[in-house]
């Protein structure tokens, strides 16, 4: 096993070739015949356990920033006029005002230096203690994290992205909140800064690395030796299967249970490949997609992105322009989730229950984060001060609503034939942020 982990990259090049070949051997008529299983498009079922996450950490996200944006400010404070109007940026359902004053364990609310009637806020001490901590995730897992920007670019047609695609994601990606001052430049090697064609900044990779070019779902095959499917794809004699977890009902349809199996005999193209030469209107092309979007998803630290920050990388990584209807085609792999005025894709596999599976350090220390916000909402106006930082960051208050996430993994479906019907997608042309 230590073997085939240290030659990744070089078995990561012959399944390329493999694929290639076993792609020609199969010819069009199979693929033809697979499109009329594909139209078939299942309908949109609600996950109340993915939602509850969706909806805790839009505020945990939220309360992070405006801590680094804190952090950034050269007066070490935010004044309430100076964020009035970055609700929307924030992904806020109330004012910002109102959300600063809901933590106080976060965010000391005190009077301006010569606007006594301008409120302003700066970090309290368990804020303080709880960055010093993220920074130091940081720095022991920085190899970690400049191995997952180059393979983002590495997605890419050109292995370049424009800066302002990658900002909206750095949170999600776990990017520390100056990787543009001090990540990228310290490491020449791997990146550089360039211009586009408009003018923007980009961000390109300097040179291929082919130790990086395994997909997620590769490596979980490998690391989890399912069977002799690994050893055979490698050999190139089968295809990769995605893991798939149903809501209740679909399962046991006959139509689902043809789609996946037709799906998943398809050859698995990495993500990493040169994608140009597919028939764009191909099903080999979907099930590229699929795996594309399937890497990008595994690549975040909480396995969920909003769809629009996806959007802008759709040029980049060659794919179709409502590509945002594989979420909904493909229930089994993707959740899309409504919940806070938005549209948020999940992968299904990276949670059991509404818990990570795999959580990153950097997870497990948001939800130390989430605890400290909450218990400040619990004590608010009820003498917060008595709480010392180190009461608040020992206990560890697994979250109430444990049971309720427990109950709520059953997902909400009525299910019948009528799941097969025609209809029409989630909205994949507008998302209110």
């Amino acid at each position: 096993m230590s073997f085939f982990r240290n030659h990744s990259g070089l078995f990561s090049s012959l399944q390329r070739s493999l694929s290639s070949q076993l792609l020609e051997a199969r010819g069009t008529t199979q693929l033809q015949q697979w499109r009329l299983i594909t139209k078939v498009r299942l309908k949109w079922v609600k996950n109340r356990s993915l939602d509850h996450v969706i909806d805790t950490e839009t505020d945990l996200k939220a309360a992070s920033l405006l801590k680094d944006a804190i952090k950034r400010s050269s007066t070490g404070y935010l004044t309430a006029k100076s964020v009035e109007d970055w609700q929307k940026l924030l992904g806020l359902t109330v004012p910002v005002l109102r959300f600063l004053r809901r933590y106080p364990t976060l965010f000391q609310e005190f009077p301006h230096p010569r606007y006594a009637s301008l409120p302003c806020f700066k970090l309290t001490e368990t804020a303080m203690l709880l960055d010093s901590q993220e920074q130091s995730i940081h720095q022991n897992h920085e190899s970690d994290t400049v191995e997952k920007l180059c393979r983002v670019l590495m997605m890419t047609k050109s292995r370049t992205l424009l800066l302002q695609s990658i900002v909206p994601l750095r949170w999600d990606l776990g990017l520390p909140d100056n990787f543009m001052k001090q990540l990228i430049p310290k490491y020449p090697g791997h990146f550089q800064f360039a211009k586009a064609p408009n003018g923007s900044v980009s961000v390109k990779l300097k040179e291929w690395r082919e130790e990086y070019a395994v997909s997620a779902l590769e490596k979980s095959k490998e690391d989890n030796n399912v069977g002799d499917e690994y050893r055979q794809f490698k050999r190139g004699q089968t295809a990769l299967s995605f893991p798939m977890t149903f809501p209740r009902g679909y399962g046991a349809q006959k139509k689902v249970r043809a789609w996946m199996e037709e799906f998943q005999k398809l050859p698995y193209i990495s993500p990493y490949e040169d994608s140009r030469r597919i028939d764009p209107n191909s099903d080999l092309m979907e099930k590229r997609v699929v795996g594309v979007l399937h890497e990008i998803l595994s690549l975040t630290i909480h396995k969920k992105t909003k769809r629009n920050y996806l959007r802008s990388l759709r040029e980049e990584l060659n794919l179709p322009h409502k590509f945002t209807r594989i979420f909904t085609r493909y229930p089994g792999i993707f959740y899309l989730s409504l919940k806070c005025k938005t549209t948020t894709v999940a992968l299904r596999e990276g949670y059991h229950r509404g818990k990570l599976v795999n959580p990153h350090p950097l997870a497990r220390l948001r939800e130390k984060f989430y605890h400290v916000m909450r218990t400040g909402l619990l004590y608010r106006g009820k003498g917060v001060d008595m709480l010392s930082p180190e009461e608040i960051l020992l206990d560890n208050g697994e979250d109430e609503s444990e049971g309720e996430e427990e109950e709520s993994e059953v997902e909400e479906a009525d299910m019948g034939e009528d799941c097969f019907e025609e209809i029409s997608e989630l909205d994949d042309e507008s998302d209110e942020e």
